[in-house]
C-alpha cells in the first residue's frame, strides 16, 4: 500500500520561502535597479559610521523599505526580518558575512529622501520602466481619494465647524480661520498632535488624518500621487492631481461625483482628455434613464481605484497614518504606490503574455 505522505512544518517553510524568492526575482527580472541607484545616490550622502565604516548603499536600504512596505513591517521589524531570512538579504543584497542596516539608519535615510523629494523622481523613474514592459494600461484613467487616519489626533471638543467629505459648498471663511487658529494652538501646546493632519466629517462620522489622491490607469495600478489633509475637497484640487500623472492626450478620464463641476470638465477640455466623471442629481432635475446607464457604464470600470485603496489596505497591513507631518505621510502613499505596482507587475506579464499567446 502506498504510505501517506504529510507535509511536515520545514517543507511548509520551505515551500513558503520559495514562493518569495519566486516574487523577488520576478520583480529583479523586470527591473532595472541601477536607474533606482542612481537616484538614491544624488539625493542620499553616505559618508562614514562612527567606527569608521563606510555607511551602506542606498539601494539595500530602499529595498529594505520595499520589504518593509510588503509585509507591513516597522523598521525594528524589517531590521529583524533581513536578519533572519535568507529570502529577505539575497534581495536588498547583503551577504551572510554583512551587518544589516539597523532601524535608526532606515529611519535617517528615509527622512533624508523625504527632504530631498527623491521618492518621487524614485516612483516616476519605476513606473517608467513598468511601462515600457507594457505592464501599465494608459488608454484610460481613474481618479479618486482615500482618508487616511492618523493616531496623533487631538483629544476634546472642536470649536468649530468640521468640513463634510465631498461637500457641494466650502465653509464660510470664518470657520476656516478659527480651525487654522485652533491647530496653531495645538502646535505649542499639544506637541504630540500630527499638526498637519485636520478633521473631516464623512458619513456622519468624524476622523483626522489625510487624503491620498491616486490617479490610476485602467487596471488600477498608480500613475500619480498627491497628499492633502483630509478637509481638502476634491473638487478644489482635481487639477492638482491630474498633475501628478503623466496622462497622453485623447483618453478618457474616470472619476465619481465628487468630481463633477463645469470648472473640471473645462479643465479636462483644455488637457484634451474624455469626461467619464459620474453624472450627478441635480435639485428638481433627476438623472434621465439614459445618464443612469452612462454612469452604471462608467461604474464597470471606476470601481478599480476602489480595489487599489482596498489591496494596499489588506495586503500591506496599511490601515493609518505611520509618520508625523505631510512630507512623511506623502512618502508613505509614494512607497505604497511602488510597492503595490511592483506586487501586481509579475502577473500583469502574465496576463499579457497569454493575452498574446492567445491572439
Amino acid at each position: 500500500m502506498k504510505k501517506e505522505q504529510k507535509l511536515g512544518f520545514a517543507d511548509f517553510m520551505v515551500e513558503k520561502r520559495k514562493i518569495k524568492q519566486d516574487f523577488f526575482n520576478q520583480v529583479n527580472l523586470l527591473v532595472d535597479w541601477r536607474l533606482v541607484s542612481n537616484i538614491i545616490n544624488k539625493h542620499y550622502q553616505k559618508g562614514e559610521s562612527a567606527t569608521g565604516r563606510s555607511s551602506y548603499d542606498g539601494l539595500v536600504l530602499f529595498k529594505m523599505a520595499l520589504l518593509q512596505t510588503w509585509y507591513g513591517l516597522s523598521d525594528y521589524e524589517v531590521e529583524d526580518r533581513v536578519n533572519d531570512s535568507i529570502s529577505f538579504s539575497r534581495f536588498v543584497g547583503i551577504s551572510l558575512d554583512d551587518s544589516v542596516p539597523d532601524h535608526s539608519v532606515l529611519s535617517r535615510f528615509r527622512t533624508e529622501l523625504t527632504e530631498k523629494g527623491a521618492y518621487e523622481k524614485i516612483f516616476k523613474a519605476l513606473n517608467k520602466q513598468l511601462d515600457k514592459h507594457k505592464i501599465l494600461v494608459k488608454t484610460g484613467a481613474i481618479i479618486d481619494a482615500s482618508i487616511i487616519d492618523s493616531p496623533l489626533k487631538p483629544k476634546g471638543s472642536v470649536t468649530y465647524e468640521i468640513e463634510n467629505d465631498r461637500a457641494q459648498e466650502d465653509r464660510c471663511e470664518e470657520q476656516k480661520e478659527l480651525e487654522n487658529r485652533e491647530q496653531r494652538l495645538l502646535k505649542v501646546e499639544k506637541t504630540g498632535v500630527d499638526t498637519d493632519a485636520r478633521w473631516i466629517k464623512k458619513a456622519g462620522k468624524l476622523r483626522y488624518g489625510y487624503k491620498k489622491h491616486y490617479v490610476t490607469d485602467q487596471e488600477g495600478l498608480v500613475l500619480g500621487v498627491l497628499t492633502t489633509a483630509a478637509n481638502v475637497n476634491e473638487i478644489a484640487n482635481f487639477e492638482e492631481v491630474l498633475n501628478t500623472a503623466d496622462l497622453p492626450e485623447g483618453i478618457h478620464l474616470n472619476g465619481d461625483k465628487g468630481y463633477a463641476s463645469a470648472k473640471n470638465e473645462e479643465i479636462l477640455k483644455k488637457k484634451n482628455i474624455k469626461s467619464r466623471i459620474l453624472l450627478k442629481a441635480k435639485k428638481g432635475k433627476p438623472l434621465t434613464e439614459r445618464e443612469k446607464l452612462r454612469n452604471k457604464l462608467i461604474g464597470k470600470t471606476r470601481f478599480k481605484v476602489e480595489r487599489t485603496f482596498g489591496s494596499i489596505k489588506r495586503w500591506f497591513n496599511s490601515t493609518h497614518a505611520r509618520y508625523k507631518g505631510i512630507t512623511k505621510m506623502h512618502t508613505q502613499n509614494l512607497m505604497e504606490a511602488i510597492a503595490y505596482n511592483l506586487y501586481r507587475s509579475p502577473g500583469r506579464v502574465a496576463s499579457n503574455t497569454f493575452k498574446m499567446a492567445k491572439v
